[in-house]
């Protein structure tokens, strides 16, 4: 089972790692970001807005509500401004989160039902284990689609590197 403090860890890299993540996007040629390439998700700026619409869904689930969507991800993409903004705050609420978690809350158990009904037990472990296993799955996406942009190479937010870079106050 995942200790609270390494769930205050995995937020804290998560809301590092995204700024990293958009700050790279952020600094691409014009266009680039929102050019459409073969993707699930279409573009660069829809593929991070997908992570968004997840953490929303999982935030959902650990407050024991229905998060109301059916589907994975909105229909069209936002502005990289208004996709960061609306992921900074669920980042924050995230961190929030984990510094109220102990070990024990970490192990509660209850019912999932996914987007496609189907109904499966987590703890909240589990639930942010999986959060952070789609999210490194996705920017995967994203750094792909960066090779393409010529001179572009995606950024490195390996776990080592964040416990390098960032203060380590959880």
């Amino acid at each position: 089972m995942i200790p609270a403090k390494t769930a205050r860890m995995l937020t804290r890299y998560n809301t590092w790692s995204n700024k990293v993540w958009f700050d790279a996007i952020a600094a691409l040629p014009d266009g680039e970001a929102m050019k459409p390439r073969k993707s699930l998700f279409k573009n660069m700026v829809h593929t991070m807005n997908h992570i968004l619409v997840i953490d929303l869904i999982w935030q959902a689930h650990l407050e024991g509500r229905d998060h109301g969507m059916s589907a994975r991800n909105s229909a069209e993409s936002p502005a990289l401004e208004d996709w960061w903004k609306a992921q900074q705050a669920i980042d924050k609420w995230y961190e929030q989160w984990s510094d109220k978690q102990t070990d024990e809350t970490m192990a509660d158990r209850r019912p999932i039902t996914l987007i496609g009904g189907n109904v499966v037990s987590m703890s909240q472990a589990e639930m942010l284990l999986h959060l952070y296993h789609h999210t490194a799955y996705h920017r995967g996406f994203v750094g792909d689609m960066m090779y393409a942009v010529p001179g572009c190479r995606p950024p490195v937010t390996d776990l080592p590197v964040f416990l390098r870079e960032a203060p380590q106050s959880y």
